[in-house]
């Protein structure tokens, strides 16, 4: 399975914690949807998503099977697969679903975000069960290095590849005033990845109908290589 963009894993996210926190409105309506991949708190980073932009991480989950759309209502709504896809237990879900929203955490920040989706007995839990999805093939998760002056390491989901974290971090503590304008170019990261898979698949399709154009014509499309 390929790895997901930003907004993608943001949309499965939302799908999780909403089917928990509302459950008398999930499966969730496209509007619904929207306001929980653009929601300003329990969100790092926050973004600011359009409609099509939402419609098009649907469609990119929904071609993996993490996503379908529910039954007997006028309005589309959709629903998350994440657990059977996976193939995760629900407390592990929860976690995952926690990182996909807020970024790294540590696992005690972990047990207290993820309350209302899974409650744990206590942190040694919560790392059994990220240590199992860490040791998954491939790993879902991954622990960390601790960073200078911490006292816990944090962890970070995988679903979107290797984190960027080290870059993200050495720009928004440089002290030079560049903070602002690398929270600036997180907050837009979800977002350029869906445009950036949307026009790759009309590329796609566009290259396709080229080299069909051309068979029938006998000639090479120009401008065309893979």
């Amino acid at each position: 399975m390929r790895t997901l963009t930003p907004l993608e894993a943001r949309v499965l996210g939302v799908l999780v914690e909403k089917q928990h926190t509302v459950p008398d409105t999930y499966p969730l309506s496209l509007n619904a949807l929207l306001a929980g991949c653009n929601q300003k708190s329990a969100r790092e980073p926050v973004i600011n998503a359009t409609e099509a932009e939402v419609l098009t991480a649907v469609d990119g989950l929904k071609s993996l099977s993490l996503v379908f759309e529910g039954s007997g209502s006028r309005v589309v709504r959709f629903e998350h697969n994440m657990a059977r896809v996976y193939a995760l237990p629900a407390a592990s879900v929860a976690l995952l679903a926690t990182l996909l929203l807020r970024g790294p955490q540590t696992a005690a920040e972990l047990r207290l975000h993820a309350e209302r989706l899974h409650r744990f007995a206590d942190i040694s839990s919560v790392e059994g069960f990220l240590d199992e999805m860490a040791a998954k093939e491939p790993p879902r998760v991954r622990k960390l290095p601790r960073a200078p002056g911490a006292r816990e390491a944090r962890w970070v989901h995988l679903l979107c590849g290797e984190p960027l974290l080290p870059a993200q971090v050495a720009g928004g503590q440089g002290g030079d005033g560049d903070g602002d304008a690398a929270s600036v170019s997180a907050g837009e990261l979800a977002a350029l990845k869906a445009e950036q898979a949307r026009l790759a698949d009309e590329l796609a399709q566009l290259r396709q109908w080229a080299q069909r154009v051309g068979a029938e014509l006998g000639i090479e499309p120009p401008g065309l290589a893979p």
